[in-house]
């Protein structure tokens, strides 16, 4: 496995710069310090939205296939650079290997998919003769940028949620600053480091690593035209009330449910393992929780059980390591405590419930009270939670019973109970086949009620990056 190099510079108007190194990074699984970052400070960020505001006309007038060629340099350094972002993301993140491989090829996924998108920002001719006062009018529009972004990115992935932000942007030439997380700031400097070997127009990017206390202008400054930012409820809805007048995109957290309805179970349960224990459970699609129909129960139980006991954590460096460390002790110890309170609540472990450091081990419980924090809030860690219905508008009715909605995933052959699903269950997306977990990066994305605003997906963040400009043309005679 490839080391990080001692440090790594923070990036302001394109430009490496090693001002202090005052940010420490940690291994995950060591807890040693793994490197060092350059921290931004409020003066920085002034300095960089300014560049930002300097550079949205020249960055806006870049055809298509200039924008298009940036995207293409960054999909093939990303391609050469493969196990160097792979083995970062395993030491910032604690992320499985394997994962953390999976991660850096929707990197590459999701830059490809913006490559193509630029060059398919459309606009309409719009009829405007609907009446005999219009008719010498017609009338056309296009989108054009809104102008330079805020973005802010979490730790759990990286690599692909700040790709979700900063690709789009490139595509539609939106200048933008980036607040990576400081848990997890590596990948993104590295993405910097790759946009600096084009010929942006200068201000075109900043990624700045900083803390929250001093971050204040990602949000509300007014040369800002648009936040996006993913990460927990707490802080999302609290950034959207000091935003101002500026549009905010919000991808925030949930507590996924899954319907087994009729399936085979071999592949639902490989499905649910892979849904809720990947990424050691540390993702806002991880399945949380498991309806499953009462005829079923039992047996989908007992190979849930069997599969969850069978999965290896450890050192996230090992090929066979399934699970890895969670983010913090904190929060390992947060999570913890939610197992602990539901067993003496009455709930059960079936398997797991016990934590060495920041690695909690596979965790599967039933008979949890409805009102435990491991199942009405976001557990983002490995824990599972099971229960049985008989009817199965009880069961929507209960994945719907949730301050969240993001997505879900139903386990049916019958394509009426499916299209009861996606027209009945209040979340962004409904998965029929499959966990809530699966995601490819140019579908629409997000959620509804604490889950966020808006949608992800190249296309769709598109749609928030630009604004509609309308001409009008008058035909005197016509």
């Amino acid at each position: 496995m490839a080391a990080l190099k001692n440090q790594y510079p923070y990036y302001l108007a394109n430009e490496p710069l090693q001002p202090n190194a005052d940010l420490e990074v940690t291994d995950k699984y060591t807890g040693e310090v793994a490197t060092r970052v350059a921290l931004a400070d409020e003066a920085a960020i002034d300095t960089a939205i300014g560049w930002a505001e300097k550079a949205a006309e020249p960055f806006s007038a870049l055809k298509a296939y200039q924008r298009r060629e940036v995207l293409d340099h960054c999909v093939a350094r990303f391609r050469e650079r493969f196990d160097e972002l792979a083995d970062a993301l395993c030491v910032e993140a604690g992320k499985p290997i394997n994962d953390s491989r999976g991660e850096v090829t929707r990197l590459i996924e999701t830059f490809r998919i913006a490559a193509g998108e630029a060059e398919r920002i459309y606009g309409e001719v719009m009829p405007l003769d609907n009446a005999a006062r219009a008719s010498e009018y017609m009338g056309m529009w296009k989108r054009v940028p809104i102008g330079p972004c805020s973005f802010i990115s979490p730790f759990n992935f990286p690599l692909n949620l700040a790709a979700h932000k900063v690709a789009p942007a490139l595509a539609v030439g939106c200048p933008f600053v980036l607040k990576p997380a400081s848990l997890t700031p590596i990948g993104a400097l590295i993405i910097g480091e790759t946009l600096a070997e084009t010929d942006l127009p200068k201000g075109a990017f900043s990624i700045l690593p900083a803390k929250r206390s001093g971050a204040r202008l990602f949000t509300e400054d007014p040369r800002l035209k648009l936040l996006s930012f993913t990460g927990s409820p707490g802080v999302g809805w609290d950034l959207k009330e000091k935003a101002g007048k500026k549009p905010v995109v919000l991808e925030l957290g949930g507590n996924a449910g899954v319907i087994v309805d009729d399936w085979d179970l071999d592949d639902a349960v490989a499905r649910i393992i892979f849904g809720a224990f990947y990424q050691s459970g540390q993702s806002c699609i991880s399945v949380q929780r498991v309806l499953v129909r009462d005829a079923l129960y039992d047996a989908l139980r007992d190979k849930l059980v069997e599969a969850a006991s069978k999965l290896k954590s450890g050192d996230p460096r090992k090929e066979e390591t399934f699970i890895g460390p969670m983010i913090s002790e904190g929060e390992a110890s947060r999570l913890e405590g939610w197992v602990n309170d539901a067993v003496g609540r009455g709930a059960v472990a079936l398997c797991g419930g016990t934590r060495k450091g920041l690695i909690m081990e596979a965790t599967v419980l039933e008979n949890v009270p409805p009102d435990a924090d491991v199942v009405r809030e976001e557990a983002f860690g490995p824990v599972l939670i099971l229960s049985k219905y008989s009817d199965f508008d009880d069961a929507l009715a209960t994945i719907n019973d949730s301050e969240f909605g993001l997505q879900a995933g139903v386990f049916t052959n019958d394509i009426y109970k499916a299209h009861k699903a996606w027209d009945r269950l209040d979340v962004g997306g409904v998965v029929i086949g499959d966990v809530p977990s699966w995601r490819v990066d140019h579908m629409p994305y997000g959620g509804v009620k604490d889950s966020g605003l808006g949608r992800e997906g190249i296309r769709f963040a598109i749609e928030d990056m630009t604004e509609i400009r309308l001409m009008v043309v008058r035909t005197p005679g016509g």
